[in-house]
């Protein structure tokens, strides 16, 4: 008589646990270099067309001459005294722009009474010529430093308010209901979830303003200007110094460009969440 053999089960195998993908090093971004072919192709034909008698020095100095009148300058200290007085107004300028902006933009963003009464007559002041009021600035407050003050203060307002009531408007409704649900107050609502919602868009409106008011003062800088890069530029064109004119141009670019990197850098920290969604 034989003896059945029983068969045995194998152990259920377990399912080993899910293992997170390994997170790829991220590549740090290599200028692009190509970007700098038409630069140094204008300025090579700029030199070329200097240098053949094309383009004469009372017209357009050369780009040797302008470096070495920027050298001149700088070792005179002249460049230096211009370019500070330039920073102060345009500081001052900013600060008082972006105080009456914020109030503003989030009166008019919060509150549809504040909309009705403060944004038509923004909207109209902001469609007005911008050289039209160097007259009424000057009448009203001078020919001293603050009519340039209240020219870029003007011309830096208006966009960061455009850009802080469009951020504040457009709020996710969701957000403010999720936010009632859990009791929050209206204090907390505006703190923890509409300022934060609308500050993307007011990074863009400051960038934006920065831009407006570099240009404000270069306009301001032609009223009676004893002092600052308007000033060196109006007096190299006394003396038909082109040099002089377009190194007081390149300064006012090269500061644009430096308050533009700073600000993009705020908006990489302040907004680095987004780059986790």
């Amino acid at each position: 008589m034989s003896i059945p053999t029983l068969a045995v089960a194998d152990p259920p195998h377990t399912a080993a646990p899910p293992t997170a993908p390994a997170r790829t090093p991220r590549r740090r971004r290599l200028p692009n270099l190509l970007r700098w072919i038409s630069p140094v192709g204008l300025l090579l034909l700029w030199q070329l067309a200097s240098s053949s008698g094309v383009l004469t020095e009372d017209k357009l100095a050369s780009p040797t001459k302008v470096l070495s009148a920027a050298v001149d300058l700088a070792a005179t200290g002249e460049l230096g005294d211009a370019f500070a007085v330039s920073l102060r107004r345009v500081l001052l300028g900013v600060a008082l722009g972006a105080v009456i902006a914020l109030v503003l933009g989030i009166t008019a963003g919060l509150s549809r009474w504040g909309a009705v009464l403060v944004d038509p007559p923004v909207q109209m002041l902001r469609t007005l010529p911008f050289l039209g009021l160097v007259p009424l600035f000057i009448i009203w407050f001078g020919i001293g430093e603050e009519p340039k003050v209240a020219l870029v203060a003007l011309g830096f307002s208006f966009p960061l308010y455009l850009n802080v009531y469009a951020g504040i408007r457009d709020t996710d409704p969701q957000l403010l209901e999720a936010a009632g649900v859990l009791g929050y107050t209206r204090w907390e609502r505006l703190v923890h979830v509409v300022l934060p919602a609308a500050l993307p868009q007011t990074l863009v409106g400051l960038r934006q303003g920065l831009g407006v008011a570099w240009l404000s003062l270069i306009v301001g800088e032609q009223v009676n200007a004893q002092a600052g890069l308007g000033y060196l530029i109006n007096n190299a064109r006394d003396f038909l110094r082109t040099d002089q004119v377009v190194v007081g141009l390149v300064v006012y670019a090269a500061l644009g460009l430096a308050t533009d990197a700073v600000v993009r850098a705020v908006e990489r920290r302040a907004l680095r969440w987004r780059n986790t969604l």
